[in-house]
């Protein structure tokens, strides 16, 4: 959704009907992951991609049928006949994709507004009706609880009330996912699918050291999706004209400024600075978070005596485990563009479970966490 909203904002405003084609669910293999959005409008243009281009095509028709009244649907996607040239995914998976309409100017309002949530990064999640006993296409934009009231029904007041209660669960845990209830909300009942999208701020990347290879990490952090900060206490060197991709460039002493501000458990941290009196007490600070990930550059000798450091601080042996040194995958990496490379790929590694190994040398699922 990211990826298109000027479009989709800007279509809002000017009123103009849409129809929004969204992956709800994904089994086996497949291009792009459950909320991966494709928007038909009125003129006939297409923004985003659901698929990759194997069944935009067809997706594309569905979306038409959509806005000139055939009501919201769910579509499913599965192995594409070569041969005959059939509409289907290529990488053997099957898709299942909601097409919903925005008509009216209601319903322009209703999804311009969760738009501008998105867009000003408000945590925020979005329930629609797939199937069952309520209407298919019934939405409801759910807030955290001290964020503002939730919008939209779904038809019931006790399946409003249990959506919300598990949407704020998986908002507050960066999750998107299928939860079926009751018609009245009852749990451990299957009489109603709701897909429950949630929109979380981007994940922080806190790049520590004002060096060039801070500069390509920052910017490949930024090609990733994360809100990248550049800390360094230099002031010669912690500028925004030497860091123009990240989104805040602190002077400050690191870990003082790590102390001071928010870190999750999506947050990821690389320290680049290979200076003692930088390194142990922002590592120090680091260890006592509940970051996903902590890369830490030098040599395997800077490491082992940086470990001799920390032992002597009081880390004990189970938080030193979770230090990536030397950071970054062995992909023979020289320059700092291709070393911000390798930290990204051990950074991707970590989040998914990956290898680390040629997918050419492996067999089963490409995608980790598939059964298939």
């Amino acid at each position: 959704m990211r990826d298109i909203l000027p479009d989709l904002r800007a279509r809002c405003a000017d009123g103009v009907p849409l129809a929004l084609a969204t992956v709800v669910a994904v089994h086996g293999s497949a291009p792009r992951d459950p909320g991966a959005v494709m928007a038909v409008d009125a003129a006939g243009t297409v923004v985003g991609s659901v698929s990759g281009g194997c069944v935009e095509g067809d997706l594309y028709e569905v979306a038409r049928e959509v806005l000139a009244g055939a009501g919201p649907r769910v579509v499913a996607y599965g192995i594409s006949d070569d041969e005959a040239f059939g509409v289907g995914l290529t990488c053997g998976g099957t898709i299942e994709v909601l097409v919903r309409a925005y008509v009216s100017p209601a319903e322009l309002a209703d999804l311009g507004a969760l738009l501008d949530l998105i867009a000003a990064d408000r945590p925020v999640a979005e329930a629609t009706v797939l199937s069952g006993a309520a209407e298919t296409g019934a939405r409801l934009v759910v807030r955290p609880s001290d964020a503002g009231p939730t919008t939209g029904t779904l038809g019931s007041e006790g399946l409003d009330a249990a959506v919300t209660d598990d949407a704020r669960g998986l908002l507050a845990q960066g999750h998107t996912a299928i939860q079926w209830y009751g018609a009245h909300g009852q749990r451990r009942m299957q009489e109603v699918a709701v897909f429950i999208r949630t929109y979380a701020p981007p994940p922080r990347m806190l790049v520590f050291g004002a060096i060039d290879h801070a500069a390509a990490t920052a910017r490949i952090g930024s090609f990733l999706g994360y809100r990248v900060t550049v800390c360094d206490a230099r002031p010669a060197f912690a500028t925004r004209e030497r860091f123009p991709t990240a989104d805040e460039v602190v002077r400050a002493w690191p870990h003082t400024y790590l102390e001071s501000t928010e870190v999750d458990a999506r947050t990821v941290i690389c320290v680049l600075t290979h200076d003692p009196k930088f390194d142990v007490p922002l590592l120090l600070a680091a260890l006592r978070t509940p970051a996903a990930y902590i890369g830490v550059m030098g040599s395997r000798r800077t490491h082992h005596d940086r470990l001799a450091r920390l032992r002597e601080a009081g880390a004990d042996e189970a938080a030193l485990a979770r230090l990536a040194s030397p950071v970054g995958l062995d992909l023979g990496a020289r320059t700092p563009e291709e070393t911000a490379v390798s930290i990204a790929a051990e950074v991707i590694q970590h989040r998914w479970g990956g290898t680390g190994r040629p997918l050419g040398e492996l067999t089963g699922a490409i995608h980790h966490g598939e059964t298939s």
